[in-house]
């Protein structure tokens, strides 16, 4: 892939910013584009609907297994090679997923593409906050932040009108020449800057494979324990209860491994840094908030509202082009203002568009949804951009590296928490919303008696028999109380998600605010 050379400065580092988020755009934009398209990877492939939910699960946890490892192979063995590396992993294993013809060796080929995806956020992050001024990094990461939050809002009708006019092939081969077009503007734009090419002549002491296997187990089954509970009934499955009990033990050797090794793969000590430590609570957060509000608005589209994929993508369309628009705004204000202000204001701001989504109903319009969820985006840029440049405030420059791969796996553990915990959330509530609505519905009570029989005579005029009008109008009932106790459920998860984030406000203030001009504590920017 070429020498790595050190030449600061050589290109215009919004240059640098545009080539790296390429890459990265394209693997976000991947982890929502393949859900629209499993249903016709499954027909295609011969396979049911359970078992093609595993072409999501094995990307998932692929990927959540490199994000944390991401800062030490970055540093052993280069930045730009080992995002380079990510990059060819990444495109190749696209290909060979758009050319399988069976459903094995598609699961074989997502696990490659996830094992290189992991890898391009934290490295495009680290490269940023090496790229850029202290000054200049809030616009930076608005540049990035574009690529983490509008991906995800156009994957959806992108993967629909995909499949739609072509076929789900193609949700992957369109990677492949992005995938080349980065890599050439990576290989002439992009080098690694001193600290880091000093960083790798020096790390030269032995693998901690002990901390590697517990990374890989305690991450991995975490992530297959988030991904499959809901549709395994969580605790009452006995294949969830052992992977749980896996997940801790591992992640607790984890923990203790990293805090105690002489030169552990996660750096776990940065979190005594307090900026590090709220930027890492916010971040989770973030993912917390975006991922499950991803999840909320389209699910309430299709079963509720019955819209199909694609048109529940337009509605959340505009949301991610208002993102886009933001970012820089937000970029702008972290530099004028106290950023943690900034930071309070976007917490507020999504708190209160988390209420305000209480006010959905079965007869919400496309336009009311459309604009909802458009203020509902509007505060995560004012999150997003200031926590990215906190989080570098204090810490040395040969730590950027795991900086980066760090918040971007939390953010991603977020993301998959919060999906898990609303999916969970959202069914067993419709259940105990069902059960209180059916107990204010019988015989005897004069408002149902009233209403039932209007039902019942509604029933006759358009042409039902008698004898048949009081099983229709029984059957019309359930269907209501089936969609009010949705509706009650969705009204219910949007309620946690604001009280969650409203709990957060205060949190930037218990980050120091960075001096003008403050910059990595070791040495100057170049």
């Amino acid at each position: 892939m070429g020498q790595i050379r050190s030449a600061p400065g050589q290109f215009n580092p919004w240059v640098i910013a545009m080539t790296v988020t390429l890459a990265t755009f394209m693997e976000v934009l991947d982890t929502s584009i393949a859900n629209v398209a499993l249903p016709h990877i499954a027909g295609n492939l011969g396979a049911t609907a359970d078992e093609s939910t595993w072409v999501q699960t094995s990307y998932l946890v692929s990927n959540a297994i490199i994000l944390p490892m991401s800062g030490l192979l970055s540093t052993r063995i280069g930045r730009k090679r080992f995002y380079m590396a990510c990059v060819v992993l990444f495109t190749l294993s696209s290909m060979l997923c758009g050319m399988s013809t069976s459903l094995p060796m598609l699961i074989v080929f997502r696990v490659m593409q996830g094992l290189g995806g992991g890898g391009l956020g934290p490295s495009e992050q680290a490269i940023l906050a090496d790229t850029f001024t202290a000054e200049q990094r809030n616009m930076g990461f608005a540049i990035y932040g574009m690529a983490i939050v509008v991906a995800p809002a156009i994957g959806p009708t992108l993967g629909g009108w995909i499949t739609d006019n072509f076929s789900w092939h193609w949700i992957f081969f369109i990677n492949v020449p992005i995938g080349i077009i980065s890599l050439f503007l990576t290989q002439r734009v992009v080098y690694d800057p001193p600290h880091v090419i000093e960083a790798r002549k020096k790390r030269r002491e032995t693998t901690d494979f002990l901390g590697i296997t517990t990374i890989v187990l305690g991450v991995g089954v975490l992530q297959y324990v988030l991904d499959k509970g809901d549709q395994l009934e969580w605790f009452d499955s006995v294949t969830i209860r052992t992977l749980s009990v896996i997940a801790v033990i591992a992640l607790g050797a984890m923990v203790w491994r990293e805090l105690t090794h002489e030169h552990p793969i996660i750096e776990l000590r940065l979190l005594k840094s307090r900026n590090f430590a709220s930027a890492t609570l916010s971040n989770f957060t973030l993912g917390v908030v975006l991922n499950g509000s991803m999840i909320l608005i389209p699910q309430f589209l299709q079963l509720q509202l019955g819209y199909t994929a694609q048109q529940a993508g337009m509605a959340l369309s505009p949301a991610g082009i208002t993102l886009a628009l933001l970012m820089p705004v937000a970029g702008i204000l972290g530099m004028k203002f106290d950023p943690r202000k900034v930071i309070a204001v976007g917490f507020l701001l999504t708190s209160v568009s988390m209420f305000s989504m209480m006010h959905i109903s079965a007869e919400v319009d496309f336009t009311t949804v459309m604009w909802m969820r458009v203020f509902q985006v509007v505060g995560l840029p004012l999150i997003f951009i200031p926590i990215s440049t906190l989080a570098y405030v204090g810490m040395r420059q040969q730590d950027n590296n795991q900086v980066a791969g760090i918040s971007n796996f939390v953010r991603n553990l977020g993301g998959a928490i919060g999906t898990s915990f609303l999916v969970s959330y959202l069914t067993r509530h419709r259940q105990i919303s069902r059960v209180d609505l059916m107990s204010h519905l019988h015989r005897g009570d004069v408002f149902f008696d009233r209403f039932f029989a209007g039902m019942q005579q509604s029933a006759i005029h358009s042409g039902i028999s008698t004898a048949d009008a009081g099983q229709h109008t029984l059957a019309q009932l359930q269907q209501l109380v089936d969609a009010q106790a949705s509706v009650l459920a969705f009204i219910s998860a949007f309620f946690v998600l604001g009280v969650i984030v409203a709990f957060l406000i205060p949190l930037p203030f218990l980050m120091k605010r960075p001096l003008p001009g403050e910059i990595n504590a070791s040495q100057g920017m170049h």
